[in-house]
């Protein structure tokens, strides 16, 4: 591939996944999946995803890009770990009661209900950790100082404290540490790729499994220039409307209200920190954000490595050639996995050559 080309896929970056990793291709418009089922075969789909900024060019937008960005990055995690569990071909939990009437109710199908209650509860189990816990520690800190940076800096010190508390605590979990070792894999093989190296579990264990652009590095951005955002909010407040101090749930609403910027301006700061260079500067603004990374990612075996490299390579390769360029032992998913065992030990393809 010559320099021109490589430097196409320079911004592939993914997430990790049950036994598994998904990467996107911002050059083919293409999301990957790949996963290992517990008989060893690593499993692999790609699709075209068009971006919405394509569909409307205001999405794309500096500052607005962000929200978007994140509203799909969550709607998009939820489809794909949703996509990985059926890959694996694992038994996944029966749909709730509830689940089963709102399903009859809206005429909807049960995958899709369920999906939409998990992203419901995720989003209000978020509002209530880093919103509404938050909004009570400086509504408490409120009553002892009338600065508005201390406020909004002990309300950000929750958010952090929270999120690395959760993030430690959950690593402990035996299947959540194999996705955060999948989750080194997917950066190692990120980075090999971003190097021009040949994509083999060798080259990609040379790396570090901290990257710059990693969505652990985001979070810790929003929560961080939420302090200096929601500063400057409350501020207009009292200049503008003569408003001292906000209630709980006066704090709860601005919190809410300045959402959106606090993630635009993030998103910026996080592309600029991933391109700009190797500078003492630069290296001290993305040394908090990889940090967190220690507790999100583990150290992946050469397996995992395997895995997400054929998720690179099939990203890379687009939605319309990815089947035809897959490595020995790489196949392609077709959701028939289970009638086919016989076929792969006879070391047939799922309809796709190596």
């Amino acid at each position: 591939m010559s320099q021109k080309n490589q430097s196409k896929y320079k911004d592939i970056g993914g997430q990790a996944v049950m036994e598994g990793v998904m990467m996107q291709s911002p050059a083919n418009e293409s999301i990957a999946i790949a996963v290992r089922r517990p008989n060893g075969r690593i499993l692999v789909t790609c699709e075209r995803k068009v971006p919405l900024s394509r569909r409307h060019p205001w999405m794309g937008w500096p500052i607005v890009r962000g929200c978007v960005n994140m509203v799909v990055m969550l709607k998009m995690g939820m489809e794909t770990l949703d996509k990985s569990t059926q890959m694996l071909g694992v038994m996944e939990e029966e749909p709730t009661k509830f689940e089963k009437w709102l399903a009859e109710k809206l005429g909807a199908n049960i995958d899709k209900v369920v999906m939409a209650v998990a992203m419901v509860l995720a989003v209000a189990l978020s509002l209530f950790l880093f919103v509404a816990l938050p909004s009570g520690a400086a509504t408490l800190a409120g009553i002892g100082t009338d600065s508005r940076l201390l406020i909004n800096l002990v309300a950000g010190l929750t958010r952090i404290a929270i999120l690395v508390g959760y993030m430690w605590a959950i690593g402990f979990v035996p299947d959540i540490k194999r996705v955060f070792m999948y989750h080194g894999a997917e950066h190692k093989t990120v980075y090999c790729n971003e190097a021009g190296l040949p994509l083999t579990p060798e080259n990609a264990q040379k790396f570090s499994r901290l990257h710059p652009r990693c969505g652990t590095a985001f979070l810790f951005l929003v929560m961080f220039i939420s302090i200096l955002i929601g500063s400057v909010a409350d501020q207009l407040l009292y200049l503008l409307f003569g408003i001292e101090k906000l209630g709980f749930v006066a704090r709860i609403g601005r919190s809410l209200l300045t959402l959106p910027v606090v993630t635009g301006v993030s998103y910026e700061v996080l592309k600029a920190l991933a391109h700009a260079g190797d500078h003492i500067i630069v290296r001290i603004l993305r040394w908090p954000g990889l940090m967190l990374q220690y507790l999100t990612t583990r150290e992946p075996d050469d397996k995992m490595l395997e895995v997400a490299i054929a998720s690179m390579k099939a990203a890379k390769a687009g939605a319309e050639r990815y089947k035809d360029e897959l490595d020995p032992g790489v196949y392609v998913y077709t959701g028939r996995e289970e009638t086919d065992d016989a076929a792969a030990q006879t070391g047939e393809k799922d309809g796709a050559s190596a």
